[in-house]
């Protein structure tokens, strides 16, 4: 699943969005009644204001009380603009309120919805096109709910409203007028089919440019190590014209839209004043009807300028539900349960799998796994080994087979429970930004600093921890980057032991490590076998002697199995392997 997939071949009918909309919209609906109505005052005030002018023009050729009728009519004119300005600032807090609560919870909706994807999913995904789409997508919805929707909707009551006092003013003039008014719906037509395509256009090469700098900039290190940043400089140039040209075309359709638009204001103007002389209309009638061609035209160029937003909101919740419509490639079935004990048999039967279609990466693996045993599995890379492990917590859906945890098919298990119960460490640790602490509790503030420093000493990291500036509550960099790989590691161990889990996983943990640490790690090994059943997959054979059972893969099958002592008298491909590792060393 690539990025075009995200956003589809074919544009989300407008209806589909609108009615998904919707949905986020009607909790707030009461707030968008009432600045309806604000809106329907404050076009009311527009159209009326310039009446006022009228009259005020009309007076001038009057000889009793000028001075008095104009103060008069300016202390009105004053007054109505102050109510209108107040109108406009209650409508703005109202649907900022409610444009930021919708936007809000369609953010957390769709943070949640990424978590429930599987990583099959995830991994087929850029990880820029998901940022795009939390952070980028969701300010355009909010810009939709704040200012667009208003706008657009009083531009075209402000239309509606103008060309009825057009009407009352000359309706023979207004009727003329329609030509125009054609003319700008054709035109303004025309505009929003093009101006659509260039913005879906325009926020695919958005999404390309964030996605290859979210990739670049965490793989900055490696550009370095290779000197690779001239090419990459060159891939970036590429990728940022694309994102310019289509821009600049869009930049372009306004760039023509407006001038014409101007252009056919400007005619209507003239013929407004020809016209309106050779229909007898008074001089104030002629300025009234003029003042108010004008403010025809210009809510049409607004909705020219809104139409822009518009599209680029559209686009963004296209391209949001595009995402929000990915079912979760694993989900508990209807029947899951919740379970709270684990004893730790594990059981695989005859289990295929592959990550692409027919591309077996396992082929009929069967083993069983007694609770409370160590088992590892070791082979060449690619060979099966981490796959096995991965299954185990869903992480992908096995075509065929079944996996069993103390007689149940994990089908038949909540994923959560299912994984509350797994504890995962694995060669490529991963920290977040904030302090040691945060990275071991990840945000469980059940746990007491007792139960916290007691994990750190069982796995030997409160060595390390205690020289650290302030201890548990040290910051550290992002990914962990101001400690050595295997205090990363170390910490991955103590976090798994804090969450006290029935089985553990460990996927290559001792790879990266060097021989000081290595020892420290099997240590802590040693201990955490009694916490209950372990998996461990590793190149490092040393690590791995005392396990209950050695499950030997190649190419996706098992070829044999035995304690370490066994398979070396069977002087098979586990034989062989560990010959090798200590000729090396």
């Amino acid at each position: 699943m690539q990025d075009n997939l995200l956003t589809g071949d074919k544009p989300m009918p407008f209806g589909v969005i609108l009615k998904r909309t919707f949905r986020y919209i009607k909790p707030q609906l009461p707030r968008f009644i009432i600045a309806f109505i604000l809106i329907l005052l404050n076009v009311a005030f527009d159209v009326a204001l310039p009446m006022f002018v009228s009259a005020v023009t009309d007076n001038l050729k009057s000889d009793h009380l000028v001075l008095t009728i104009i103060i008069g009519f300016a202390v009105g004119y004053i007054a109505l603009g102050a109510v209108n300005q107040i109108v406009l600032y209650v409508l703005s807090m109202l649907l900022q309120k409610a444009g930021q609560s919708i936007v809000a919870n369609i953010r957390i909706e769709t943070y949640w919805h990424i978590q429930s994807l599987s990583h099959g999913q995830l991994d087929n995904m850029p990880v820029g096109s998901l940022v795009t789409r939390v952070a980028s997508y969701t300010a355009s919805l909010s810009d939709l709910f704040t200012e667009v929707i208003v706008k657009v909707i009083k531009n075209l009551l402000t239309i509606v409203g103008v060309y009825g006092m057009m009407l009352y003013i000359s309706w023979q003039l207004a009727l003329i007028m329609l030509a125009f008014i054609a003319a700008v719906a054709l035109i303004s037509f025309g505009f929003g089919k093009l101006i659509g395509a260039l913005f879906r256009k325009e926020r695919q090469y958005v999404s390309e440019l964030n996605t290859y700098l979210n990739e670049n900039l965490s793989g900055m290190k490696l550009i370095h190590i290779f000197n690779r940043q001239q090419y990459k400089e060159l891939e970036f140039i590429l990728k940022n014209e694309n994102l310019r040209k289509s821009r600049y075309k869009v930049v372009m359709a306004f760039g023509i839209y407006r001038p014409l638009i101007t252009l056919i204001s400007v005619l209507a103007t003239a013929v407004t004043f020809w016209l309106g002389v050779k229909f007898g209309l008074t001089s104030a009638m002629i300025v009234a009807f003029y003042l108010y061609l004008s403010r025809f035209f210009n809510p049409v160029q607004n909705l020219a300028d809104q139409l822009n937003n518009l599209q680029k909101a559209l686009t963004a919740s296209e391209r949001i539900f595009r995402l929000m419509d990915i079912q979760p490639a694993v989900r508990d079935l209807p029947d899951a349960q919740d379970i709270k004990e684990f004893k730790g048999d594990i059981e695989f039967k005859d289990v295929w799998f592959a990550y692409v279609g027919e591309d077996w990466i396992l082929k009929g693996v069967s083993f069983k796994v007694k609770a409370g045993e160590t088992c590892a599995f070791v082979g060449a890379t690619g060979a099966g080994k981490s796959t096995i492990l991965s299954l185990i917590v869903r992480n992908y859906e096995i075509q065929k087979g079944q996996i069993l945890i103390d007689g149940k098919d994990i089908k038949q298990i909540k994923i959560n429970s299912l994984r509350r119960a797994v504890g995962q460490m694995l060669q490529d640790v991963f920290l977040f930004s904030g302090t040691v602490k945060d990275n071991l509790t990840l945000g469980n503030y059940e746990f007491s600093d007792g139960e916290i420093a007691a994990a750190c000493s069982y796995v030997g990291a409160d060595g390390f921890i205690q020289k650290l500036p302030n201890g548990v509550d040290s910051e550290l960099n992002e990914r962990g980057e101001n400690l050595s790989q295997g205090q990363r590691q170390l910490l991955s161990f103590a976090r798994t032991v804090l969450h006290k889990p029935q089985i553990l996983i460990l996927d290559e943990a001792t790879a990266n490590i060097d021989t000081e640490t290595e020892a420290l790690i099997n240590q802590s090994l040693e201990k955490m076998r009694n916490i209950g059943t372990m998996l461990v997959c590793a190149h490092r054979l040393s690590t791995i002697r005392r396990a209950d059972n050695i499950i030997v893969m190649q190419h996706g099958e098992i070829v044999e199995s035995g304690t370490h002592e066994q398979l070396l008298q069977n002087g098979g491909y586990y034989s062989k392997l560990y010959k090798l590792q200590v000729e090396r060393q």
